[in-house]
């Protein structure tokens, strides 16, 4: 299947069927001929309910194009990126106390058995049926059970993360295992899945935890954005806040801006003054730098695999898509930098009432 695209969505487009297809079988499967379908219709609710927002299931089809030549055979495993991400999203939910309920037709308790079977069941179903010999499905399996372990730990240092002791290389860690863990082990199964060499698979690994770091920087922006700010709603350690906790200029500003993440849980003023302290031009510029530096990475670890030429520019492509700088500098008002150097630091979470 030759397919000439320009980006990884042109390549969704094309192949969005075929993933389709492949997850309607996993769905299916779920019914035994004695049951009521309950399992099956839960799933399939919750997928609805968890729509991706951005059509990185093809990402492993990109890796076996640029292995081989032909997305096609990699369609399972683009299955098995949806179906793990709409369980992990929703567990995330979940954490975040957003969770009480999947949606008007579904209860929590539902949509949570359904995460479970979504996660983990299908996941292991689907590379159970791959037409391959048995030792690659004991790798694939293993690339699972990994994926779930490196990105739990993640979640696990994010939810348990202080912002006054993160610095920008524990941050940088936890998005690491929380985003990377995922796409490394979708990465590492795509290739693993193509016949590639234990070094390429390596490789592709690799790339994979840094692509996860690039989508999470790109979510963390996205969430600004959109003006969800739920990183500031859940006191999220973010790369962002903690550039600008590095980038304060004193002591009092620092912890002027701990004390409005404190706050910024509770009270809507303290979320929009915090978030202008972020837009800092200084705390963006710094931002930008390392942001730039992870595209870099990423682009050195795809000149060192090389690949199918014409599948090779999609995914530089999706590189550079998920690196670009989205936020603008705001200039602090004259207001709050009085505040920061004038008074002392209050308690934080006392300073401001919503």
């Amino acid at each position: 299947m030759a397919v000439n695209c320009i980006t990884y969505v042109d390549l969704h487009r094309s192949v969005a069927s075929d993933i389709q297809a492949e997850l309607e079988a996993a769905v299916s499967s779920l019914t035994p001929a004695s049951g009521s379908g309950a399992a099956r219709n839960a799933v399939g609710k919750l997928l609805r309910h968890q729509k991706m927002r951005h059509p990185l299931s093809v990402l492993p089809m990109m890796v076996h194009a640029i292995e081989t030549g032909n997305p096609g055979p990699a369609a399972p495993l683009a299955a098995v990126h949806v179906l793990w991400w709409t369980s992990a999203c929703y567990l995330d939910d979940l954490s975040d106390r957003h969770g009480t309920t999947a949606s008007d037709t579904m209860s929590q308790d539902e949509a949570l058995l359904a995460s479970v079977l979504s996660g983990t069941v299908l996941p292991i179903r689907i590379v159970r049926s791959l037409p391959v010999p048995p030792a690659v499905q004991v790798a694939l399996t293993a690339e699972v059970a990994t994926g779930w372990a490196v990105g739990t730990e993640g979640q696990l240092t994010d939810i348990d993360a202080d912002a006054e002791r993160a610095t920008l290389n524990s941050v940088i860690e936890t998005y690491r295992g929380k985003s990377g863990g995922p796409y490394s082990m979708i990465t590492a199964m795509a290739a693993i899945l193509s016949g590639a060499s234990d070094a390429r698979v390596e490789l592709w690994r690799e790339f994979g935890y840094i692509f996860g770091i690039l989508w999470q920087l790109f979510n963390d922006q996205e969430d600004i954005l959109t003006g969800r700010n739920e990183d500031l709603l859940n006191g999220t350690v973010t790369y962002l806040l903690t550039c600008a906790l590095e980038e304060a200029p004193t002591p009092r500003a620092k912890e002027d801006i701990l004390g409005r993440n404190t706050a910024a849980r509770h009270c809507g003023r303290a979320r929009a003054e915090l978030g202008r302290l972020l837009l800092a031009p200084d705390v963006l510029d710094r931002y930008a730098a390392d942001l730039d530096a992870f595209r870099t990475e990423a682009h050195r670890l795809l000149t060192a695999l090389g690949g199918d030429e014409r599948h090779l520019p999609v995914m530089r492509h999706l590189v550079d898509h998920a690196a670009r700088m989205l936020l603008q500098a705001r200039p602090v008002p004259a207001a709050v930098q009085a505040r920061q150097s004038a008074q002392p630091a209050k308690t934080p979470g006392a300073q401001l009432v919503g």
